[in-house]
């Protein structure tokens, strides 16, 4: 494929302009944007000097005829446009969660598969420079064969953000859906991608939220939070999602004989006595990574038996694609693969609407609370 690849982006918040910013990086052409509020989507397009913009999906995606497209809003509302996308035989990078359950999940990689259409999965921390290292280490044998894996993580978010999707599972809400997708995502491009058993349990310690008028962009929710909450006249919303979740899951490995254990911790709102971490552990070393992500710094744990600080390889930090934050910045490294298979270029596997589909049935599975044994007729 030698022309430029054109692009249709949907959203217009703070994902769906890192995604148009991303796909321009990697030498796309983004052609139209799609939003549901007709102001906000033409000063986006504006601000941007996108050519094409509107409310309307459908006619989009008949006016732009892209070769892909991007989904860039809440989980809640994907699953609909991507397979119109996918009828339109459109290619598909999508933002996780791929959508609010399982089943339908599943269904859209089915019909991916079904049409021959090549599809991106947005999990993407695993590109953060120094998870890309850790891999390199546990691949080379540096701490022997894998056995246990942490990530342990306390986001102490404020409890009174404004009421929206992420209060509510059937609009893609939940840490499961916006936390562990991509802890798993990072753990398992280390480890190993096949995940053999999992159990867990969450809990929802928000319960309500305030609601408010005029939020747009998810990154300054908290900029709109009310200044007199116990204004008689201020509206709440219920939360129906997980806001705190502890699951255990074994991976296989192919640095292993046994599956490796893996322990994911999260408390979106409760606060952190130390820093975050991710920390895995074989049976000659360890490595452990600073930051829910793993922002880093990497520590190396091995004959020497103490702790040591290891830097970061320099043609790790040279691949590393220029970006304002973390999170564009791995937009940015995923997109550059998703553009490069496409024209047909080689590229290293990628996540795609299937490990989307299992994940998003993991999360039905943990979310189900059942995993415990009642104990108390023991005596």
């Amino acid at each position: 494929m030698s022309k430029k690849i054109k692009v249709l982006v949907h959203g217009t918040g703070f994902a769906g302009q890192g995604h148009a910013e991303a796909f321009r990086y990697a030498g796309a052409e983004v052609i139209g944007i799609v939003g549901r509020t007709k102001s906000v989507v033409k000063k986006v397009a504006t601000d941007m000097k996108i050519p094409y913009f509107g409310t309307d999906w459908s006619q989009a995606l008949a006016d732009c005829k892209p070769d892909i497209v991007s989904i860039a809003t809440p989980g809640g509302a994907h699953f609909e446009p991507v397979k119109q996308a996918i009828a339109a035989g459109c290619h598909v990078f999508c933002d996780k969660p791929l959508t609010a359950d399982g089943h339908t999940a599943k269904e859209l990689y089915e019909l991916a598969e079904d049409q021959g259409i090549k599809t991106a999965f947005a999990a993407s921390f695993r590109y953060m420079p120094h998870v890309l290292h850790a891999k390199r280490l546990v691949e080379s044998g540096d701490i022997g064969e894998p056995l246990e894996v942490e990530c342990i993580s306390h986001f102490n978010l404020e409890r009174d953000i404004p009421f929206g999707w992420s209060h509510r599972r059937e609009e893609g809400g939940g840490r499961l859906n916006n936390n562990f997708t991509h802890k798993l995502s990072i753990i398992t491009s280390i480890v190993g991608e096949k995940i053999l058993s999992i159990m867990g349990e969450v809990r929802d310690d928000m319960g309500k939220a305030p609601i408010v008028n005029g939020v747009h962009n998810f990154k300054t929710r908290r900029d709109h939070i009310p200044a007199d909450l116990n204004d008689p006249s201020l509206e709440w919303g219920e939360s129906n999602v997980e806001w705190s979740y502890n699951v255990t899951a074994k991976l296989h490995s192919p640095h292993a004989n046994k599956p490796v254990t893996a322990l994911f911790k999260h408390c979106g709102l409760h606060p952190r006595f130390t820093e975050d971490y991710i920390a895995l552990y074989g049976a000659k070393g360890a490595i452990y990574i600073k930051g829910h992500y793993g922002s880093g710094p990497l520590y190396f744990y091995g004959a020497s038996k103490k702790w040591e600080e290891v830097k970061l390889p320099a043609d790790i930090a040279t691949d590393v694609p220029d970006g304002e934050g973390d999170t564009e910045r791995n937009w940015r490294y995923l997109i550059r693969e998703f553009v490069k298979d496409i024209k047909g270029e080689p590229v290293q596997p990628y996540l795609t609407f299937k490990e989307g589909a299992q994940y998003q049935q993991l999360i039905d599975l943990i979310r189900k609370n059942d995993n415990c044994t009642n104990v108390e007729h023991l005596q």
